[in-house]
């Protein structure tokens, strides 16, 4: 973890050049889509009545592009698609989206081994390493060094960093996220709460306050159930890197070759989390998530929108979710609460990347579509429509792509950690998530816990040491 920060500081220094350190208040937003969806394909893209196919485009070469990414965002990804068929003639993309999610790639690993996998695929860029150690995935180091000798100095340094795996590169960088408290001023308002409390200017609140407006919000009705809620810290984006990250916890030491899930400050994290849990009552949150937040819910029906939640932790995708389906929520962006008064604000940037599986028979032509799709060009798209960051540093201080309510996770690059890249990514974000499960659920102790997702990560990660 310790060369994975530093590495993010690096990336920070030289983006805060092109920004020219310029900071705005209010709202932020812009990376990373929300994945999953409903699967199925969304045909020949070039049927989308904005952009009719180009003469010709039957006798175009096809390129396969996959994503799990689902509403509001795949819209966005297929008008990438769009945009590059309208230009290439000759190459034409079709875009399919596929069931998956963050660590989950079975659809892409049957149809590799079964030789019939997509030409490009959108993979979380945390896991590139473990995909590429799985034989996954292409090598790119030299055909993209044909396009541009220089592409490392491009992107945000600990976005190119997580595309590489033994000295290789895998992928391009094509979107950056970071993560921040949105809340509902309505909500805040019905319970007595001012909501210019947490107006961005006036620095993070702690979580005790947090805790405390979030009580003034939570509602039940005569059977004891939560009809409202101000804040469920697991909700959303509020993972362990989140808690774990916000506590002062590392996840992982490189140079020793370990994953650390029981460092103090991730145990502390995790320890929030059961404390805040047990209070509120284990049971009644679940009842709640299940009635108002259950699995493939509607964007329209989430309970931020609906009224039913009133802050929670999420990442700039979620500016496009409500620019899509409640424009007229009225809404705000702020830090992540502190774990003390005057503590340096605390966030963590992921993001995805365009990969080449193995065994493609078109790897030329999907090189230069991905060359293009991570470029200025499908970045500047992808931000604007999407809300996400770009990883591109030479669109990062266009403030014409940004809205106001991207400014808050743009600034936040700027203080931003990442998950550490390793062969194991996945597996270890598996690991946590089991253990967080627990602890939320008070099944086990946070330290139990911990353990066992080390004791499940660290003997495959030894496979694979040294890694460096």
């Amino acid at each position: 973890m310790k060369r994975t920060v530093a590495t993010v500081v690096g990336a920070l220094l030289a983006l805060s050049v092109l920004l020219g350190c310029q900071k705005k208040s209010g709202g932020g937003g812009g990376g990373g889509g929300t994945p999953g969806g409903h699967p199925g394909c969304h045909g020949w893209v070039g049927s989308n009545p904005r952009t009719p196919p180009p003469q010709g485009a039957s006798q175009a070469e096809k390129l396969v592009f996959w994503t799990s990414h689902g509403p509001p965002d795949n819209g966005v990804l297929e008008n990438i698609a769009n945009a590059y068929n309208a230009t290439n003639p000759a190459v034409q993309v079709q875009f399919v989206q596929v069931p998956g999610s963050e660590t989950d790639v079975t659809s892409l690993m049957t149809a590799v081994r079964g030789g019939t996998g997509p030409d490009v695929y959108m993979l979380d860029r945390f896991t590139v390493a473990q995909r590429a150690s799985d034989g996954l995935l292409e090598d790119l180091t030299e055909d993209l060094a044909k396009l541009d000798t220089n592409l490392k100095d491009k992107y945000l340094a600990f976005a190119w960093e997580e595309d590489q795996y033994r000295g290789k590169t895998y992928g391009l960088p094509f979107d950056t996220d970071t993560r921040g408290l949105f809340y509902n001023k309505q909500m805040l308002r019905d319970a007595g709460i001012d909501p210019a409390e947490l107006d961005r200017k006036n620095g993070p609140i702690t979580l005790e306050r947090l805790r405390e407006i979030a009580r003034k919000v939570d509602t039940k009705d005569a059977q004891g159930n939560y009809t409202k809620i101000g804040f469920i810290p697991q909700l959303e984006q509020g993972w362990h890197y989140t808690w774990g990250f916000l506590f002062g916890g590392e996840f992982a030491d490189l140079q020793a070759g370990k994953v650390t899930p029981a460092h103090p400050g991730v145990v502390a994290g995790f320890q929030y989390l059961y404390d805040y849990n047990k209070e509120m009552g284990v049971q009644q949150v679940q009842t709640f998530i299940s009635s108002y937040n259950p699995p493939n819910n509607p964007p329209q029906q989430h309970p931020f929108i609906t009224g039913h939640l009133a802050m929670m932790i999420t990442g700039d995708w979620f500016i496009n979710t409500m620019r899509t389906y409640a424009a007229d929520v009225d809404y705000d962006i702020t830090f992540i609460p502190s774990v003390k008064k005057g503590d340096e604000p605390s966030t963590w940037a992921g993001g995805w990347t365009f990969v080449i599986p193995t065994g493609s028979k078109k790897k030329e032509a999907a090189v230069r579509f991905i060359h293009w799709a991570c470029g200025a060009e499908g970045q500047r798209i992808y931000t604007k429509e999407s809300g996400h960051c770009p990883t591109l540093l030479s669109i990062s201080n266009d403030e014409s792509i940004f809205t106001e309510k991207q400014t808050y996770f743009r600034e936040a690059l700027f203080f931003t950690k990442s998950r550490p890249p390793l062969p194991v990514g996945a597996l270890y974000w598996d690991a946590l998530s089991t253990a967080q499960d627990m602890v939320v659920q008070n099944v086990k102790t946070p330290q139990e816990a911990l353990q066992q997702a080390e004791q499940q990560t660290q003997p495959q990660l030894n496979k694979f040491l040294p890694l460096q």
